[in-house]
């Protein structure tokens, strides 16, 4: 070997670094192409610096790409690029010197304008290449020379750099790509289908365009049922994403189309949100709200996230600290050129530039979704329908820390409407008297309407809330009122109101008082206390519960695992004015046992009511025949 390609060793502690970068930097394999394309994506950047300060050089964009070539017969892999090329002094240092970055050196020296960002910062990336490739050359032109030269490495043990030929500037970065092993595959490295599938996924819009012989199969010419293999070089890449475009320049199928393209869902997006974010940290978005919830949306499968980009390349294929847990359903992308990654470009040095761009996600998405319920409300509604439960979900979790967000975003069932109506509207419809905002729960709407605690609030002409979700009433104890307006159940103990009708229930008498002391011992372990109704009408009996755990609270919960405990504090509540009530008290005073068996059927009847089991249905029907004979 002549002294011109004399081998020498990388100017770090070469072998323990470079095989540390190679297997621990990178999560996954296929992001070498990404660094290399981002390298060559550089290289032609530092060509239009170059002409912005010569009169000499005139760029012209059309001139400029990046090849990438596949031969799987050889194992090769080959990335070329028309950019600035290196001489043999810069492959020396750029190459020969692990992490020192020639982009970051001419970033520093160069003022850059806004629309061209210099991607590469740490000098590692093109050391991916060895995650994936035994020996790797590089053939490199600077712009203005005439000599071209020849690295070449197989890993750790060093490199050489020997004169060359190369017919115009640039640089040519040939790989050959390991052979499979029993544990791992490497043709993909060497596949057009997957190259052109990796390009799509990490470098879709690199700015420069990307191109590929691809073959396909045509129908040859003169025939009708006779194909042909041909081989067409094709851009393969975005290269503008439409985030970077102008708002009025886009119609909603461009938007749709992204949506496609990037399978988002398989459902059309419900609507869309484009913002592009000038301040302390730079960002462009694209955001949306599906149409339908994804089939896997409550499992623990699911993925919340965004497409994270800096400077249009691909850092993370789903961030999920982007968005919060009650906004999880959104989809869409984030690019940003004020991020600070780490060494492999994969995640973040530091979260508070995340957290700035999440807490502006974050309220841009709740300022759209108020705009879609005031303006399209038809639109919201559907939205509601399937996404409703996460946004309550929201305003339950972390101890109602986020509520004040989305309250405003709630919406329930109206007695009165018959349909879906917000808070705020029940509010501006609620008459100078009425001091809560009621609501009652149940498995649908039909069984609340019928539902005796509903008769009488139903009666004063007060709209009432059906709450059918089980996270309904959760939600709405964390809320615990919205515009200074308490939230009070149909089956609460008060109801805040006076009823003349039901006054003689409010002093109880000492006869009656008996017989529910009676009715209570019966009862007991059942029941915290029987009592007169102050909220039946028509209805004979009715359950109620004391305390912040109501009685659909316990069915949810008592269908948890774990939560055999669980139990609402019920009081069994008669309407004295019923005549079941008289016949109660003229079995009270001459038969105990008949006293007995009124009382379990009344209990029996109230759990059937409320939804719930009864305890021994033999014993219920046997009751029931002895009413009868």
């Amino acid at each position: 070997m002549s002294a011109k390609t004399t081998k020498k060793q990388f100017k770090a502690e070469s072998k323990r670094l470079l095989e540390m970068m190679i297997n621990s930097i990178y999560t996954h394999r296929e992001i070498f192409l990404r660094e290399l394309i981002s390298n060559a994506s550089d290289a032609i950047d530092k060509m239009y610096y170059k002409a912005l300060s010569s009169s000499e050089i005139e760029f012209n964009k059309d001139d400029y790409f990046i090849k990438v070539t596949a031969d799987e017969a050889s194992r090769t892999l080959t990335i070329s690029d028309t950019g600035i090329g290196m001489t043999r002094e810069e492959l020396e240092n750029n190459l020969g010197v692990i992490a020192k970055s020639g982009s970051l050196a001419f970033k520093k020296e160069t003022e850059l304008q806004e629309d061209h960002q210099i991607i590469g910062q740490f000098g590692v990336g093109f050391y991916s290449a060895f995650m994936v490739a035994d020996h790797v050359k590089v053939i490199s032109r600077a712009h203005g020379s005439d000599e071209a030269f020849l690295w070449q490495s197989s890993g750790a043990e060093g490199y050489t750099i020997e004169s060359t030929e190369k017919p115009s500037f640039g640089t040519d970065i040939i790989l050959t790509v390991k052979p499979n092993t029993e544990d791992d595959s490497y043709d993909d490295y060497v596949s057009e289908y997957s190259l052109r599938s990796i390009i799509k996924k990490y470098s879709d819009f690199i700015r420069y365009p990307i191109k590929m012989d691809i073959s396909e199969s045509v129908l040859k010419e003169g025939t009708e049922d006779e194909y042909e293999q041909v081989v067409t070089e094709q851009t393969v890449n975005s290269m503008v994403p439409i985030w970077r475009k102008n708002k009025s320049e886009l119609t909603d199928a461009d938007y749709e189309n992204l949506y496609n393209e990037k399978r988002f869902g398989w459902d059309k997006p419900l609507s869309h949100l484009h913002i592009s974010a000038d301040g302390s940290i730079r960002y462009q978005s694209i955001l949306y709200i599906p149409e339908q919830t994804p089939y896997d949306y409550y499992t623990k499968e699911y993925e919340k996230g965004l497409e994270l980009y800096s400077s249009g390349v691909l850092i993370m294929n789903k961030c999920a600290d982007l968005l919060p847990d009650y906004f999880s359903f959104v989809k869409g992308i984030v690019d940003s050129e004020d991020l600070s990654l780490n060494i492999s470009r994969e995640l973040l040095q530091q979260d508070r530039q995340l957290k700035v761009i999440a807490k502006n996600i974050k309220n841009k998405i709740k300022g759209h979704l108020q705009s879609l319920l005031n303006n399209e409300r038809e639109k919201y509604e559907t939205f509601f329908k399937a996404f409703g439960r996460q946004l309550k979900f929201g305003v339950y979790s972390d101890y109602g820390m986020e509520k004040e967000v989305l309250q405003d975003l709630l919406l329930f069932h109206s007695s009165k409407e018959q349909k879906l109506v917000s808070l705020d509207e029940y509010i501006s419809r609620m008459s100078e008297d009425q001091k809560f905002i009621y609501y009652a729960t149940g498995e649908s709407h039909a069984r609340i309407e019928k539902l005796p605690q509903v008769e009488l609030v139903a009666d004063k002409g007060y709209e009432i809330l059906y709450f059918t979700d089980d996270i309904d009433e959760f939600a709405i104890k964390s809320l615990r009122s919205y515009k200074d307006k308490e939230f009070k159940s149909v089956s609460s103990g008060d109801l805040g109101f006076e009823d003349n009708e039901n006054k003689e229930a409010e002093q109880t008498s000492e006869e009656d008082q008996t017989l529910f002391d009676q009715m209570k011992e019966v009862l007991s372990g059942k029941v915290k206390d029987v009592r007169a109704s102050k909220r039946l009408k028509s209805h004979p009996v009715c359950l109620t519960a004391e305390g912040e755990l109501s009685i659909e609270m316990e069915k949810i919960l008592r269908a948890m695992p774990n939560a055999e405990n669980i139990e609402a504090n019920k009081v069994l509540e008669l309407n004295v004015n019923h005549p079941i009530f008289a016949t109660l008290k003229a079995a009270a005073g001459n038969d105990e046992e008949k006293v007995k068996l009124y009382t379990h059927l009344l209990y029996n009847q109230a759990l059937l009511i409320e939804g719930l089991p009864i305890e021994d249905p033999v014993e219920f029907t046997n009751n029931i025949c002895k009413v009868m004979v």
